[in-house]
């Protein structure tokens, strides 16, 4: 049978056991959900104002889901209608015969033609722009709102908020997609019977490696040049005085003068390091395994390691060392109140002009409140009221700045504080530095001892050189021509 000649009978086929319910509601699904999506993806085009998230779901996700139902209904019904006559007993009737050449028969094949070819533009489409809308930012930070509402105002905060979700917790590729969405499915039932984790677990499991993400922009062997820090802290006394710090920090690789810093020792192009960790957060680091400049491997541990009971050694794991093991929370870190106020005083969102405006800061900030908004509430109301009694004057003539400071306060506590999610100040440890956590003395603690003596050194200059600590006015700034 030549191809014209099965067309032909599959044309009249359609024709004759088109005409059934389920084939009919088929059609009239697809026409009026491809009506509905062609109308809003209009709509979004025009609009000056972002989608939202959950509007998103329904014109990315379902609404195409339907559409495709209703087409897949339209052979269904065929194919059910003839299964229902074969059942019973019928006798195969006759294809009707389709004249090509009436004027009707031809535009109905042009008209189906023509939907076809529609159809499957209108699946690229929605297809195409569902995955774009399931890798948006907003798809992953406002979609399960109580769950990711943490992770999502961290990251809105952080150097990387211009960087995608995706592109660091999914990656390129038909395989990474396929891996995240099954995760997806996961997660979407944790979240609809409420099983989810309280606070999302770190470090996350499963997490792509540093060489498919970090170092696609940051690249540890071209790092030779050390950095200049500059500190702030505020006292908590009447006049908030500040007291700054200036190190030189060694973040360099391998340099021409011959030296070697942080990056270089610890994300050389050889790898260098790997280590022991027992427990689940990656914060007791009992052995570290050392790859020295002649390529030997050298082992660091500590007393306690070596005392271990065998149960224990043998839930511990194992890691090669990677940019995330001290840069553990590079997207969404949490800050403590204390250097909270102490940012917020030096980029003068606070106002240091008032009295004890570190120390009430402080203070109200620590306190605990059943929900964010008590907490919100509260703050406000503590910071007005301590100017209004103590200081009537301040409150009086530097009311601007006491509204401000409010709002700054109570702005660094929902910044950091999620009580529905059970993450409290310090909930995450910052692994980067040595002031808010244990951070490089999980290693550098002087206690990592190899067998022929060596020591995993824990001294101030080992990764940095003070330039400054705790002055008021340090000349250096003037040396430097920052001041």
């Amino acid at each position: 049978m030549s191809i014209i000649e099965r067309t032909r009978d599959l044309v009249r086929l359609a024709f004759q056991l088109g005409n059934n319910w389920l084939t009919l509601a088929g059609a009239a699904i697809t026409t009026s959900s491809a009506v509905v999506l062609i109308w809003f993806w209009f709509m979004e085009l025009t609009s000056p104002r972002p989608i939202s998230p959950y509007a998103g779901i329904l014109l990315f996700l379902i609404l195409p889901g339907i559409f495709l139902a209703g087409l897949a209904l339209i052979p269904l019904g065929i194919w059910r209608l003839r299964r229902q006559r074969k059942l019973a007993g019928e006798a195969p009737q006759p294809l009707q015969k389709v004249d090509f050449k009436q004027p009707g028969v031809r535009r109905l094949l042009t008209a189906v033609a023509v939907l076809t070819f529609a159809n499957v533009a209108i699946m690229g489409t929605a297809g195409l722009k569902g995955v774009e809308y399931m890798d948006s930012n907003r798809f992953c930070g406002l979609t399960c709102h109580t769950v990711m509402s943490p992770e999502y105002t961290a990251f809105l905060d952080s150097p990387h908020s211009r960087v995608g979700c995706a592109q660091c917790h999914i990656g390129h590729g038909a395989p990474a997609l396929v891996r995240a969405k099954l995760s997806g499915t996961r997660q979407l039932f944790a979240v609809a019977f409420g099983t989810y984790s309280r606070p999302i677990p770190s470090p996350v499991e499963h997490l792509r490696p540093a060489r498919e993400t970090c170092e696609q922009c940051h690249w540890p062997q071209k790092f030779t040049d050390d950095k200049l820090i500059i500190r702030t802290k505020y006292s908590e006394d009447e006049a908030n005085t500040p007291a700054t710090s200036i190190l030189l920090l060694k973040i360099g690789g391998h340099t021409a003068n011959g030296t070697t810093g942080i990056h270089g020792r610890h994300l050389d192009a050889m790898e260098r390091i790997s280590y022991v960790s027992t427990d689940a957060r990656r914060q007791e680091i009992p052995k570290v395994t050392y790859r020295d400049d002649n390529g030997q491997m050298v082992d660091y541990v500590t007393d306690e390691f070596k005392q271990l009971p065998p149960e224990k050694l043998a839930k511990a794991t194992t890691r090669k060392m990677d940019c995330i093991d001290c840069h553990n929370r590079p997207t969404h870190a949490f800050e403590l109140p204390d250097r909270a106020m102490d940012k917020a005083l030096a980029n003068q969102r606070i106002s240091a002009e008032l009295p004890y405006i570190k120390k009430k800061g402080v203070e109200l900030l620590k306190a605990d409140y059943a929900s964010r908004d008590e907490a919100g509430s509260k703050i406000v109301l503590g910071i007005n009221e301590f100017y209004r009694t103590t200081y009537p004057e301040v409150f009086k003539h530097k009311r601007a700045q006491v509204d401000a400071a409010a709002e700054g306060v109570k702005a660094i506590y929902l910044r950091n504080v999620f009580p529905e999610m059970k993450l409290m100040w310090g909930t995450h440890p910052n692994n980067i530095g040595h002031e808010e956590s244990v951070g490089c003395f999980r290693c550098h603690d002087g206690s990592h001892t190899a067998a022929d003596g060596r020591v995993i050194k824990g001294d101030c200059d080992t990764c940095h050189t003070i330039l400054a600590q705790d002055e008021k006015d340090p000349k250096i700034l003037k040396d430097f021509g920052m001041k």
